[in-house]
């Protein structure tokens, strides 16, 4: 393995983190906007699902007594 000088490796460091590309503020929002949209629907979903099988094992259980 080769060994980098800590001059080199800060050099090679500045060369990389300006490749970086960062998003737009329109980028940021749309993409924040999708999360918290998705997040969301996702959540009622098995919400939904959990209620079902919560009332599915109560029904059950009521027919065991």
């Amino acid at each position: 393995m080769a060994k980098t000088s800590p001059g080199d490796f800060v050099r090679q460091v500045r060369a990389e983190a300006g490749k970086i590309v960062w998003p737009s503020r329109r980028e940021t929002v749309v993409t924040t906007i999708m999360v918290v949209i998705m997040t969301t629907i996702l959540g009622l979903f098995f919400f939904g699902i959990d209620s079902f099988f919560g009332w599915v094992v109560q029904f059950l259980l009521g027919l065991a007594r």
